[in-house]
C-alpha cells in the first residue's frame, strides 16, 4: 500500500516535529539532519516504489525516537501529515517504536537495540543470492547503540563477507557510556570496513559520507551531532 502526502521542505521539518514531540528533545533533533540528507538525497527510493526489489532499504535501528523519522517520511510523501498528530496514541499506526506493518515506508520495527545492523547483514545476503547487487541498505545506529555486542558480530562477519552494499551511519551526539580507544570509526575499521567521519549537521558531508563506499566491502559514516537547540 502506498500513502502519499502534501509534500513538506526541509524547513518545515522542526514544525511537523513538534506536532509528535519536542524538537529539544536531544535524541530527535540529532538525527534530523542525517534522516533528512538520506531521504533528500542518497536513498534510491519513493513512496511509488515502496515494493521494488530493486529499491534502497533503510533501517532505523535506534528506533526509540522516531519523531524525526516520523517527519520527515511525511514531508517527502510516505505518510499523511495529519498523522504526526495523533502519534503515541492508542490506536495511531506511529507508535513510540516504528511498526513496519503499520508506517508506510519503514522496513523494519524497531524495538531492542542492536537488531537493526544485524537485519541487514542478512538482507545484504539475501540481495545476493538473488542477484540484486544495486539496491543499497542503509542503517542508522546510535553511539550508545555500539554497546550492544549484536553490532559487533554483525560489523566482524560484513567485515569479513566483504558485504559492500551495507552503509552504516552513526549518530555520535555524546550519549554513549562506553568510550572506545580511537573514536568510534576504528571500531569499524578495524573490522575491515571504510570509514568516515563528518559534520552531522552539513548536508553536504552528510551527502559526501554516505556515498563515499568504494565496493570493496561494508562502508561506516560517524556523524557528530550535538543538539543544535
Amino acid at each position: 500500500m502506498t500513502v502519499t502526502s502534501a509534500r513538506f521542505g526541509y524547513d518545515d521539518l522542526r514544525g511537523l516535529i513538534t506536532r509528535v514531540v519536542d524538537v529539544k528533545h536531544a535524541p530527535e533533533d540529532s538525527t534530523l539532519d542525517v534522516l533528512w540528507t538520506l531521504y533528500d538525497r542518497v536513498l534510491d527510493l519513493s513512496p511509488e516504489r515502496l515494493d521494488s526489489p530493486d529499491r534502497d532499504r533503510f533501517y532505523l535501528s535506534k528506533g526509540h525516537n522516531p519523531g524525526s523519522f516520523y517527519a520527515v517520511l511525511a514531508a517527502k510523501g510516505y505518510l499523511p501529515d495529519a498523522w504526526l498528530d495523533e502519534a503515541f496514541t492508542a490506536g495511531s499506526r506511529l507508535g513510540g517504536h516504528p511498526d513496519r506493518t503499520l508506517v508506510p515506508g519503514a522496513e523494519i520495527s524497531s524495538g531492542s537495540l542492536g537488531h537493526g545492523l544485524p537485519l541487514a547483514v542478512g538482507t545484504a545476503l539475501g540481495l545476493r543470492a538473488q542477484g540484486l547487487l544495486k539496491p543499497r541498505i542503509y542503517v542508522l545506529l546510535g553511539d550508545a547503540e555500539l554497546d550492544e555486542g549484536t553490532n559487533h558480530e554483525a560489523m566482524a562477519y560484513a567485515g569479513a563477507t566483504g558485504l559492500d552494499n551495507i552503509t552504516v551511519v552513526v549518530v555520535d551526539n555524546g550519549s554513549a557510556s562506553h568510550g572506545w580507544p580511537g573514536g568510534i570509526a576504528s571500531r569499524f575499521t578495524a573490522q575491515g570496513w571504510s570509514a568516515s567521519e563528518v559534520d552531522g549537521r552539513d548536508h553536504d558531508a552528510i551527502e559526501a559520507g554516505l556515498r563515499g563506499h568504494h565496493g570493496t566491502g561494508p562502508h561506516a559514516v560517524v556523524a557528530f551531532a550535538t543538539s543544535s537547540i
